[in-house]
Order: C-alpha cells, then structure tokens, then sequence
C-alpha cells in the first residue's frame, strides 16, 4: 500500500516557491544577542570569570589609563589641556595596539569615544572635574534603563545570564525566578547608585574634591562593575535539582 503524496505547502502571495519568508527578530533572539556583546565569560567551574569579563589584563587597562593619565598630568601641571591630549592620546594607542592585534576593538573605540567626548565638555568649560561629567549621565541612564526592566518584569540580570545558563528566556515563566534576576538586577543597580553617591558630592566640590573624585572615578569603574554582575550571578543561581534516591531492586 502506497500512501499518499504529502501535500505541498501553499505558496505565500508575494513569496517565492522554496524561499523563506524573512522572519522579524522576536525578543528572544534580541535577548540572546545583547547577552552575546555582554562581553561575559564563564570559568571551567561554570561561573562568571571576573578578570575575562573586564577584558582581562588588557581591557582593564583601557578602562582605567585614560583616566589615570588625565589626573596624573593634570595634578603635576595643573593645566587642562595637556591632561586632555594626553588622555586622548592613551586610549587612541590602545586602539592602534587593538588593530595591529587584530582583535576586536569594540571596547576600545568605544573608551576613545567617550573620551574624547569627556575631553570636549571639560575643553568646553575649562573645568578638570567636567571631564567626569559624561559618566553621571551614563550611569543615571543604565540605572532607569534597568529599574524599568524590573518593574516590567523582564530584569536586566535575566536577559544577560539566562542564555548563559541556557534558560533562554524560560525563566520568565517561573515566578521565583523572575524574582531572583530581579534582585540580581537591584545589585548591579545599586553598584551604579553608589557611584553616583560617592561622586557627585565630590564633583559639586570643584577643583578642591578634583582628586578625590578621579580617584573614585578608578576604584569605581569597571572593576567594580563586573564585580557587582558576578555577586549578581552568584545570587541568581538556580536552586540545584533534587537527587532522587535510588530503588533498590525487590
């Protein structure tokens, strides 16, 4: 007996026979690609390798050079200008290193960037501590950003580690764990709240709070970042499956 013929699908009106209908990203995919640019690293234990997700020795650099030149040369010479150039100048080389290394340079562009925007507001006002200003803004930005993700229900900790612990967004089912990444979520909000604490009164100082403030700006940068998404890691894990006791036969 011979069965039937599988019948063929019905052509789509403006769709080509065998081509495939071009599909719009769903948030899921969208998701999974902000977790893959996160920039995150698991260690052979499975949790979050803390110096590789920083960009290890390298990335942690050019977060921290830029700025370590701007006070050095500003404190010695007090004067903005060559602090400025010379901060530029740093993460530029980096860039270049990047290049001739041929690895991604994402990261460092993004530090030339916004150092060269940090340069050109202090330029602007003739004030050493303005060049700090850009990163007040940023943080309050990532803080609304990801507190609105956890009044939504979708909290940041949750888009970036789900994929990683291959829950893609099956977590979201699970009221505890939609509970658990949003109190991730609060840890990494409040690493950028007390950024904000500690620095903004030290800027309102002027040039007297100037070192204090670029120093806060080091301690406080991405290390400190990445070490609130790892204590954020470690508090979202899941609650470990049951072993079932053996049978024993009769």
């Amino acid at each position: 007996m011979t069965l039937p013929d599988k019948p063929e699908p019905r052509a789509q009106p403006g769709v080509q026979p065998g081509a495939q209908p071009a599909e719009q990203p769903t948030m899921a995919q969208l998701a999974q690609g902000y977790a893959s640019q996160a920039g995150l690293h698991r260690s052979s234990n499975g949790n979050i390798d803390v110096l590789k997700s920083a960009g290890g020795v390298q990335g942690i650099a050019e977060s921290i050079l830029p700025g370590l030149v701007f006070l050095v040369v500003f404190t010695v010479t007090r004067d903005l200008q060559p602090a400025l150039i010379g901060s530029l100048g740093t993460a530029a080389v980096f860039t270049v290193a990047r290049l001739i290394q041929r690895r991604p340079v994402t990261q460092a562009l993004a530090g030339v960037v916004g150092v060269g925007l940090s340069a050109w507001i202090a330029n602007t006002t003739g004030k050493a501590e303005d060049f700090y200003v850009l990163g007040f803004f940023t943080n309050i930005a990532y803080i609304l950003a990801m507190t609105l993700s956890v009044v939504f229900r979708w909290p940041f900790a949750g888009l970036i580690f789900g994929f990683f612990r291959n829950e893609g967004l099956e977590w979201r089912k699970h009221p505890a764990r939609v509970k658990a990444y949003q109190i991730g979520t609060w840890v990494i909000i409040a690493v950028l709240v007390l950024r904000l604490v500690v620095q903004v009164p030290l800027y309102f100082m002027g040039e007297q709070g100037f070192a204090a403030l670029a120093t806060m700006r080091l301690l406080m940068g991405t290390p400190l970042y990445v070490l609130g998404v790892w204590v954020a890691w470690l508090l979202t894990r899941p609650a470990p499956a049951p072993v079932e006791d053996p049978v024993e036969p009769n």
